[in-house]
């Protein structure tokens, strides 16, 4: 069984020292910008390419993240970004959006690609798609059970990925718009600004009912070697070097077999502890925790102990030696490691000894004082003349430079071919002048007049056979059945269910994840792209064009100006109406606060300021936060033109509301009073 990789963050120098000297077997790390920790410390082109030479020469692979969503201004600096990955020689690049993908496969084709927890990549179908646009490794989203894992490591080569240590969010990575709705810091573009770790409550809840503890699998981490995981991930870019120490040694010390010690890693960092309730399936109200005082003044005792594990040198790379004396030859010494560096230093010629020669056990002892050095002397052989002498100074100095020529060839980049051969230009061609109405909605909510004003009809799977079996809809072409973006587990209902409605008609699926995409193309189904694939740039629409994608919704957190100039391979559109969704959880805090029993449908949560945000699961067991008002755009029909469709996200409204709000769009006039008022989204502001 392969040995497991101890993967740590390094959100700046220190903290890659840290990680590397206390034995992480790699690190990943970012640039300036363009990547999901943008406030860490991070690094520019010269300390990147220190880093790359420091992990390399100790034998540490480095990754780096590129895993935002990319504008299409930013599309050369991802190409120069891509371009310096390349030349450093970097192990890997972690990417969410599939237009960096693109462009790295197109640029650097042999340079790994990793897909980032980002990607939300949560079941079997999605790594399986993953696999097949070349990426090597997925980073799996950390809601997933030990089963879960399981599955994809068994089924798909890929490498598998699991965060084992750090701070849990809320939401689905990826799937989480809160921040950007609210302040315009999106954490799709590594600006998050963690406003759920704020009080959010629900009746009978804690307060802060989207702050979940932090996560620890250090315990698991025999079960996770078992199920074929290939790399522990610890998160915290954003934290101090004592953190990265505490928590590199402690899952060294569980690979080792040797017990962790959690009451340091509680010290260190925790919010009120530790939580394994995803990889255990113990879903519950216990998960939930904040930061307390107590856990912050523990810190303070425990840092200069930290400290000490990573202030001085390691020996983490083994050596092999051979030293050749002979009479009247200057004195040779080889040094190899096990990747094949080698090189040979010529000192003195050795002279006949007077008294004591020099030997093999004495030629051992002075080569093998690698202190101060990452390496230390693994093997070691001599062919030494017998009666010959030849001074420790000189051996001592023929070690020294051997190690820094050793050092030297290490650290040298091997960098990966890199041509630029991205496509820049994407002309518009399909866009209508003026866009259709769809509605996506419920069954309950269908009426004959909305069948009737919309091109198209998006309703959950479960919903369709009964709306079909009543005869409602003269044509099932005009339906879209609505895959669940978040599918942990059936997948092969699903796929049954949509080749039941395939047969009855329906050609047409909704599809927001990759998992999505594969199950609705397995099924024969034309695909309709959903917000929640983030697509923000042409390079990304072409991608899912090339997935069989036949048209998309665009990413909200893109505004109008930008989403109008990028290409059109497929049919675009956007959502124009409707409480979007914020957050999609499987931990859902009405069920924690006071079990599903009790629960109504669109209970609430109410923020510090009294403002009142929607949860509902639509009677799953993935819930999700809805806005605390609606999207309104009927009053500005005509700063829409250009998109082919316009989309009313229907949720929380009665039959008779949702047909006032479809009037209104076909009308373009203002929608009549809402009780809660109404925000234009993100379309006329701009995420950062």
């Amino acid at each position: 069984m392969a040995e497991l990789e101890i993967l740590a963050p390094a959100g700046n120098f220190d903290s890659l020292v840290a990680a590397v000297r206390c034995g992480a077997n790699a690190v990943y790390l970012g640039a300036k910008t363009l990547n999901a920790r943008r406030n860490a410390g991070n690094f520019d082109e010269e300390e990147l390419a220190r880093a790359v030479e420091y992990c390399h020469v100790r034998g540490v692979k480095v990754y780096q993240t590129l895993n935002i969503l990319m504008f299409e201004e930013e599309t050369d600096q991802v190409i120069q970004a891509i371009e310096t990955a390349a030349r450093l020689g970097i192990d890997a690049i972690l990417v969410q959006d599939l237009g960096v993908a693109a462009i790295a496969r197109q640029c650097a084709p042999d340079l790994p690609l990793h897909a980032s927890t980002q990607m939300a990549i949560h079941n079997l179908s999605g790594a399986l798609e993953a696999k097949e646009m070349g990426f090597r490794r997925v980073v799996l989203a950390r809601e997933m059970t030990r089963k879960e894992i399981a599955q994809i490591a068994a089924k798909t080569g890929l490498e598998v990925e699991v965060f084992v240590h750090g701070a849990l969010c809320m939401s689905v990575s990826g799937q989480c718009y809160l921040s950007s709705m609210i302040g315009e810091r999106s954490g799709n573009r590594g600006l998050c600004a963690q406003p759920c770790r704020l009080p959010f409550q629900a009746k009978g809840g804690v307060e802060c009912g989207l702050s979940l503890k932090d996560l620890t699998l250090i315990d698991r981490v025999e079960q996770l070697r078992q199920i074929g995981v290939t790399s522990l991930k610890i998160e915290g870019r954003m934290k101090r070097p004592e953190y990265v120490a505490a928590a590199v040694t402690a899952v060294k010390d569980a690979i080792a077999g040797r017990p962790a010690d959690f009451d340091l890693l509680r010290s260190v960092f925790s919010r009120s502890g530790f939580t394994s309730g995803y990889f255990d399936g113990a879903i519950d109200g216990n998960m939930f925790g904040t930061r307390q005082k107590e856990d912050v003044v523990s810190a303070a005792g425990v840092l200069g102990d930290l400290a000490r594990l990573y202030d001085r040198e390691q020996p983490l790379v083994p050596v092999r030696g051979e030293c050749f004396l002979e009479s009247g030859s200057p004195a040779r010494l080889t040094l190899s490691d096990r990747e094949g560096h080698q090189t040979t230093v010529l000192g003195e010629e050795p002279q006949q000894a007077l008294t004591r020669p020099t030997d093999e056990e004495k030629a051992r002892q002075n080569l093998g004082k690698t202190g101060g050095t990452p390496y230390y002397l693994e093997e070691f052989s001599a062919r030494i003349q017998s009666g010959l002498m030849l001074p420790a100074s000189a051996l001592n100095a023929m070690r020294r430079q051997g190690l820094e020529e050793l050092t030297t060839q290490r650290g040298a980049p091997h960098p990966w071919p890199f041509a630029d051969r991205a496509q820049r230009a994407f002309p518009k061609r399909l866009n209508r002048k003026i866009p259709t109405l769809r509605a996506r909605l419920t069954g309950e909510q269908l009426t004959e007049e909305i069948a009737r004003s919309c091109e198209r009809l998006i309703l959950p799977l479960g919903d369709l056979p009964n709306l079909l079996s009543r005869g409602m809809i003269d044509n099932p072409d005009k339906l879209v059945a609505e895959i669940p973006r978040v599918l942990f587990a059936g997948e092969e209902e699903v796929s049954r269910q949509l080749a039941q409605l395939r047969q009855q008609g329906v050609t047409w699926a909704w599809a927001g994840n990759l998992s999505g995409i594969r199950l609705a193309r397995q099924a024969g189904m034309k695909i309709c792209g959903g917000y929640s694939l983030n697509i923000v740039n042409s390079t990304a629409l072409e991608q899912y064009r090339q997935l069989d994608v036949a048209e998309t919704e665009l990413s909200f957190e893109l505004n109008l100006q930008k989403a109008k100039l990028l290409g059109d391979c497929i049919p675009c559109g956007i959502l124009a109406y409707g409480y979007l969704p914020l957050m999609i959880f499987r931990n859902c805090p009405i069920r924690a606060a006071r079990g599903c029993q009790r629960c109504r449908g669109f209970e609430t949560l109410t923020d510090r300021r009294g403002v009142r945000f929607a949860v509902d699961c639509g009677g799953s067991k993935i819930a999700q936060l809805y806005n605390s008002v609606p999207l309104v755009l009927s009053d500005r029909m005509d700063e829409l033109e250009g998109f082919s469709f316009l989309t009313l996200y229907f949720t929380r409204e009665s039959r008779e509301e949702c047909e006032q709000v479809v009037r209104a769009y076909l009308d373009g006039q203002p929608l009549p009073g809402s009780r809660e008022g109404k925000t234009r989204g993100l379309y006329y502001r701009n995420v950062q």
